[in-house]
């Protein structure tokens, strides 16, 4: 009996947790909602030396029917400094986010900024590559093969 009434819960939990799923509900498009575009969502800073500044910016433009307000810009960690304007963007505005990378750190970087806002389009995630080198590296001369000289 009691393995009866264990099956018998065992099947009411399964089935109550099945039905529980949420289907996905179809969002009606908004047509006066903003929309952001960026000119460029990558940043690639090549190499560059250790201590230097490495700041980016991010160019984007209120391309919707309503004014963009950027509700949170977050990097993915705390070498990376994004800052941004509070104050809504009108429609045919453009804006820029400064993205700061702290160079006090060595070699290759990829890191990723996300761009939370009241956009149709987001969220949105920059990104930022680059690799940082000692200043001795990059002051080294290229060496070159002297003695090859062109065939006549």
């Amino acid at each position: 009996m009691k393995s009866f009434i264990l099956a018998l819960l065992s099947i009411v939990l399964i089935a109550s947790t099945s039905l529980a799923q949420n289907k996905p509900t179809k969002l009606k498009s908004n047509k006066k909602a903003p929309e952001i575009t960026f000119q460029k969502i990558e940043y690639d800073f090549g190499t560059i030396a250790y201590g230097s500044d490495a700041t980016c910016e991010f160019v984007y433009k209120n391309t919707g029917k309503s004014p963009i307000i950027l509700t949170n810009v977050r990097s993915s960690c705390g070498c990376t400094i994004p800052s941004w304007s509070k104050t809504p963007l009108k429609k045919k505005e453009s804006d820029k986010i400064i993205v700061k990378y702290n160079t006090h750190r060595m070699g290759k970087f990829h890191k990723t900024v996300t761009v939370t806002s009241n956009a149709k389009n987001s969220p949105i995630v920059l990104t930022i590559t680059g690799k940082v080198v000692s200043i001795k590296e990059i002051k080294k001369p290229k060496v070159t093969d002297s003695t090859l000289e062109p065939k006549k």
